[in-house]
């Protein structure tokens, strides 16, 4: 697909994939400043990540059903309002209830426009160019966490944590007029019955994939969601050099993307993902004995961000291969389910995480990801031998 044949559609998408993917990440560069502000403790201010990602779990294949008949222009267009109207609301904050309520409404627009715009980013591309069209939206995504999310804690930790979320309901109000005016008016594709769909949720196959992401992705957040505190803190670091060390990991996690989804296509996604879980493991255990580092600190944050990020295209191909053998009927319910799995284990970590910062034991979080990593490697010996010979399948990166 060349830039000629780029559908502006596209583009439209990929800019509210930028604001929606600075939104969901922004937090974690001014975690300290937010608790501080609001005064709130660190701990409880780190429910901005985990309780975003939950709220876009628990209703991204609620929504998603809920739409699933009606033209998809409008779907978007309202979906992108209602995200607008969350940051509007996080940026005016006065309380941290004010604030967790803006995130919240924020969250269930989030996943539901990715969930949405997928299809229809493939619906705008050439014909046997629906995975380029689709790789063009996330990429906005992956951009957010190179460009938007350093230079938004760069900002907020200089002039205010509040002016990032203005600036991302800029970009919000940029991607819907893009939206109007390049999105063509869609109709809903026809939908099969709702209890076709949900019956995946009692799919082992489809539970044990779910387990895979949200075990191997969750790893990385219990230290995550406090890398701000962490490196200035413990490993010593200004607010600065903090700001500018998160475009380290955000450079990372692009190479890791696209890395990512060349290793799970040429070794298969069991495979690919195994070696990764492994290598992030490592990661963390030289992460928690060599945090006080400085230089050793830099090298891990880069191997961290490319590993854990480049596992993205393997959840999602093995979610898409999973439920093409066990679901067939049911692959973009399972999709929806499979972004509702990478928050549920955001969710996961950031509770995790936050138990020990509350406990006055931030170091330790790096072993809660060995942890999650070891246990994620059981599903995953489970379902590849109830899929010997599943494909391996190229898709985009997820987010």
């Amino acid at each position: 697909m060349s830039r000629d044949d780029t559908h502006p559609g596209l583009w439209a998408l990929a800019v509210t994939a930028f604001a929606i993917g600075v939104t969901e990440f922004i937090v974690v560069g001014v975690l300290p400043a937010i608790a501080t502000d609001l005064d709130v403790p660190l701990a409880r201010a780190g429910g901005l990540v985990g309780l975003y990602a939950l709220a876009l779990a628990i209703g991204t294949p609620l929504v998603v059903l809920g739409l699933a008949r009606l033209p998809r222009k409008p779907v978007l267009l309202a979906l992108v309002a209602v995200f607008l109207a969350g940051n509007l609301l996080s940026a005016l904050s006065t309380s941290y209830p004010m604030l967790l309520a803006g995130r919240v409404i924020t969250a269930v627009a989030h996943g539901s426009f990715f969930a949405i715009g997928a299809t229809v980013a493939a619906r705008l591309a050439p014909e046997g160019q629906a995975s380029r069209a689709i790789a063009l939206m996330f990429a906005g995504l992956t951009l957010a966490m190179v460009v938007g999310v350093p230079l938004g804690s760069l900002i907020g930790n200089g002039l205010g944590w509040r002016l990032p979320f203005f600036a991302v309901a800029l970009l919000a109000a940029l991607g819907w007029l893009a939206t109007a005016r390049w999105v063509p008016a869609l109709p809903a594709q026809a939908a099969g019955r709702a209890s076709t769909q949900l019956a995946t949720l009692v799919q082992p196959e489809i539970l044990a994939m779910m387990s895979i992401t949200i075990l191997g992705f969750g790893a990385s957040f219990a230290a995550f969601t406090f890398i701000t505190p962490i490196l200035t803190d413990i490993t010593g670091f200004s607010t600065h050099a903090a700001s500018l060390l998160l475009m380290v990991f955000g450079t990372a996690t692009l190479l890791g993307n696209f890395a990512g989804g060349r290793w799970a296509a040429s070794l298969g996604w069991p495979v690919a993902l195994r070696r990764m879980l492994a290598g992030l493991l490592l990661a963390f255990v030289a992460l928690a004995l060599l945090m006080p580092w400085r230089a050793p600190m830099v090298l891990l944050l880069f191997a961290w961000g490319l590993l854990a990020f480049g596992m993205s295209p393997g959840f999602q191909a093995g979610m898409l291969a999973t439920a093409g053998q066990w679901a067939p009927r049911a692959v973009d319910f399972a999709s929806a389910l499979n972004i509702s799995a990478f928050n549920l284990g955001i969710t996961l970590g950031e509770t995790l995480g936050s138990s020990l910062v509350a406990r006055d034991a931030m170091a330790l979080t790096p072993w809660v990801g060995v942890g999650l990593a070891a246990l994620a490697q059981v599903p995953l010996m489970w379902l590849a031998r109830r899929s010997p010979n599943t494909p391996a399948m190229q898709v985009a990166g997820c987010g």
